[in-house]
């Protein structure tokens, strides 16, 4: 008897590969990681020596680090728009974050901006849920206001809303009688996700409010670097820190629950950022520094705009490249389809261009068409719409008519407008920002009527409309 089992089991094991049994193929998991704020200069693998970021650092290290990747808004809401819909906000007005504020009294009147998602945009989530995959959105979202255009409704099975680094006890699933730092809780729900799922292709898409104000983290961490010596030439600020480590921690365990089910070798994982970093709040204190590039998240100069793009994609990505393929949030549409292999929606209109050519060979120069902004309100910049084409990039500031022109090749840090040395250069983009405004019916600000210079500094909030304080009015601790 056992003679027969071992001839069997010989003869088995000496069986041709075509006798073996099938390998199940399905499409790669999607993990999108999307930071809050997070600046160009925070991480460790973009050389910030002062925060510690080992498991963001390692994604790095197993795949692609973009250096000239940029968000399509200014600010949250739009860039996560785009992401969802594969198009520039401009097109639906959706162009500063909701509900969002404005200056009544300014120079000129804002156009009004979309307070949600609309619905008749087909998301990324849901084609990706009509090709399969079981999907989850856990944290910021952002796209919705009042219940319309939640989560649910643009392709989400299974969604949790929260903003903010604390989450009270009877928000919890179950409930609590104790809060939980925000982070750990998503990945909590992230991973028991990840397990339940295991079996079919997933698409989560995981936004933590890290490094968003009013900035707080756990006293061992605050702790911890309030000891570590500074760094020259950076803000070196202990809560801002310690709440970039937590979200680091949350992208370990996030990739360590994918090693254990055996999951990480098909599992597409994206880390990237919504806006720049927030360098100054209304009181002055530094958040972070976007250094060398110029400014801060609400403008169109680089540090506005410009972030960390990671995508860690094994078997098609190198280990530890990196690139300078010009990027921008409505490219991953796209990317995820082609990743996916399925369709966008019949009558869904894309601006992105895949970027799986660029994961497969980083180092190859790709030429693409201009890419565009448009921000038509004030934050912590004037109304503006900019491009970049090749390595020139133009601001045109909508309350003077005046046009900046950098070569961002020759000067990252936008520190020599050369407008005025290259007007037929200046004048050809202002024309080419201007077409494309039209094409995508982009919403222009008008004179103000109500313009009046002694209250040009009141803010007032688009949801209540009624005044309210100045954005990022908060201090260290959160205090008003």
């Amino acid at each position: 008897y056992f003679f027969s089992i071992f001839i069997l089991v010989a003869f088995s094991e000496s069986l041709p590969a075509v006798f073996a049994a099938p390998k199940i193929s399905r499409p790669p998991n999607i993990v999108f990681i999307l930071a809050d704020d997070l600046g160009w200069a925070d991480l460790g693998c973009y050389g910030n020596r002062f925060n510690e970021t080992p498991n963001i650092d390692r994604l790095a290290t197993q795949g692609v680090r973009f250096t000239q990747y940029y968000t399509a808004g200014a600010v949250c809401s739009p860039t996560r728009a785009s992401i969802m819909s594969g198009q520039y906000p401009a097109r639906f007005g959706l162009t500063a974050h909701i509900p969002g504020h404005w200056k009544p009294f300014e120079k000129l009147a804002e156009p009004p901006c979309a307070l949600s998602l609309p619905t008749n945009l087909v998301s990324i989530a849901r084609v990706l849920r009509n090709a399969g995959y079981a999907t989850a959105s856990f944290g910021k979202w952002h796209l919705d206001w009042r219940g319309q255009g939640t989560p649910e409704e643009h392709g989400f099975q299974t969604a949790f809303e929260f903003i903010g680094h604390n989450i009270p006890g009877a928000r919890q699933d179950p409930p609590s009688k104790t809060p939980k730092r925000a982070m750990e809780y998503l990945t909590d729900r992230a991973v028991e996700f990840l397990d339940h799922n295991r079996d079919k292709p997933m698409f989560l898409y995981l936004c933590p409010s890290a490094v968003h104000i009013p900035l707080n983290t756990t006293a061992e961490l605050e702790k911890k670097y309030q000891s570590k010596p500074k760094t020259k030439d950076y803000s070196c600020n202990p809560l801002y820190a310690g709440l970039l480590e937590e979200m680091d921690q949350g992208v370990g365990r996030v990739m360590a629950a994918l090693e254990r089910l055996g999951l990480a070798e098909n599992t597409l994982v994206i880390f990237t950022s919504d806006n720049g970093g927030l360098e100054r709040e209304v009181g002055g204190w530094p958040g972070t520094s976007n250094r060398p590039l110029r400014n801060e998240k609400g403008s169109l100069y680089e540090g506005g705009i410009r972030v960390p793009l990671i995508v860690r994609w094994p078997g098609m990505t190198k280990t530890a490249a990196v690139t300078e393929t010009v990027a921008i949030s409505v490219d991953f549409y796209p990317t995820l389809l082609e990743a996916a292999k399925t369709k966008p929606g019949k009558s869904q209109l894309l601006d992105g261009a895949s970027l799986v050519a660029a994961l497969r060979s980083p180092n190859t120069p790709r030429k693409r068409e201009a890419i565009y902004w448009h921000y038509p309100h004030y934050y912590h910049s004037r109304p503006s719409g900019a491009l970049r084409w090749g390595d020139w990039k133009a601001i045109e500031f909508f309350d003077t008519g005046e046009v900046e022109l950098y070569n961002l090749e020759q000067d990252l840090s936008e520190s020599k407008n050369l407008a005025a040395e290259m007007p037929d250069r200046t004048e050809s983009m202002r024309e080419k920002l201007q077409r494309w405004r039209q094409q995508v019916s982009a919403q222009m600000p008008q004179p103000n009527p109500a313009y009046d210079p002694k209250r040009v500094d009141e803010w007032w909030n688009r949801g209540t409309v009624a005044r309210t304080e100045a954005p990022g009015a908060y201090r260290v601790n959160g205090a008003k």
